[in-house]
């Protein structure tokens, strides 16, 4: 009798593994759910980011306004009879002064 229990139990324990351990156990599931919504958060940020591309080329082809814009900001262009003043600020740390560590001391 207790020969037939511990062969019952090693075929019970037999037949967990595969469940707990083997290749389509429920820790290799779990771990693939995790994938699986990792991967839909990138593709949602993804979606977000081709979305707003997509509505700068319809902007780009549809508008002069955003062509202009981008040629004022990024490329420093200006229209014709337009005079262009550039500002600069002064930065007071900019101003040369003696260096004190080779300064000699009397």
């Amino acid at each position: 009798m207790k020969l037939l229990t511990l062969v019952l139990v090693a075929l019970i324990a037999l037949l967990q593994y595969p469940l707990w351990l083997g290749k389509g156990s429920w820790l290799s599931v779990w771990e693939v759910n995790q994938q699986v919504i990792a991967q839909h958060e990138t593709n949602q940020q993804w979606k977000i980011r081709n979305a707003a591309l997509d509505a700068e080329v319809r902007d780009l082809k549809q508008g002069h306004d955003a062509i202009e814009e981008r040629a004022r900001s990024e490329l420093g262009m200006i229209k014709q009879d337009e005079i262009f003043f550039q500002v600069v600020e002064s930065n007071e740390n900019n101003t040369t002064q003696p260096d004190k560590s080779t300064a000699e001391t009397p």
